[in-house]
């Protein structure tokens, strides 16, 4: 919801990976959304999902989905400035998911960007990779006019907090948060206007990180 109740106009989104559906179930919410690509590597994933997680996978068959069986990091090169948001719903920097945290992709999901687009990534914990973080911050800053990273808390998760890279051509993550739009959604059970602007507080450490301090 972050990146979408940011842009005025989230019509064309791109999500890489999330084969589980969950992400696409909440895209689903914003009536702006017009057309949804969904790159999964595998369709095994996908294909388990529907069968054990339908609540969830079932979102792949509404009619503004498009599901694309593809290597993620090459799909951005072959659609020059296709989508005003970009979701990257990615595995850890192991194995086929490293290539998602390095420059030459954060370059190419810019250019497969709209003018105004915004781009979000998964990527770690702050409190347990930290290095990761200055990694992809150490570039990601210079490719990116507005450059954030916020926190969401999934006990799922090592440490109970993941964060995402929020990376804008165009719209800051704060000032341009359209909490008329956010009032419309349909009832959400942690999204709130006042999460989204606290999710971009981060402890001084994590600040410095953004910094390359």
């Amino acid at each position: 919801h972050v990146p979408l109740l940011v842009h005025p106009k989230p019509a064309n989104v791109l999500v890489i990976g999330g084969g589980d559906g969950g992400t696409v179930r909440e895209l689903l919410k914003h009536p702006e959304v017009e057309e949804i690509h969904v790159c999964e590597l595998d369709e095994e994933v996908v294909k388990a999902c529907r069968e054990h997680l339908p609540s969830l996978a079932s979102s792949f068959d509404d009619p503004k989905v498009k599901l694309f069986y593809e290597d993620g990091a090459k799909f951005v090169t072959e659609h020059p400035a296709s989508y005003d948001i970009i979701i990257v719903d990615s595995t850890d920097p192991i194995g086929p998911g490293q290539i998602l945290f390095q420059r030459k992709f954060y370059k190419d999901m810019k250019s497969a960007l709209k003018p105004e687009g915004i781009a979000v990534s998964q990527c770690e914990s702050i409190y347990l990779h930290k290095h990761v973080i200055s990694g992809v911050a150490s570039f990601a800053r210079e490719l990116y006019p507005k450059l954030g990273y916020y926190l969401s808390m999934v006990p799922a998760y090592p440490s109970g907090v993941i964060g995402f890279f929020f990376c804008s051509l165009k719209y800051d993550p704060i000032e341009d948060l359209s909490e008329e739009r956010a009032k419309k959604l349909p009832e959400l059970k942690y999204y709130t206007p006042r999460l989204h602007k606290a999710a971009f507080t981060l402890p001084r450490f994590g600040e410095e990180l953004l910094r390359g301090e």
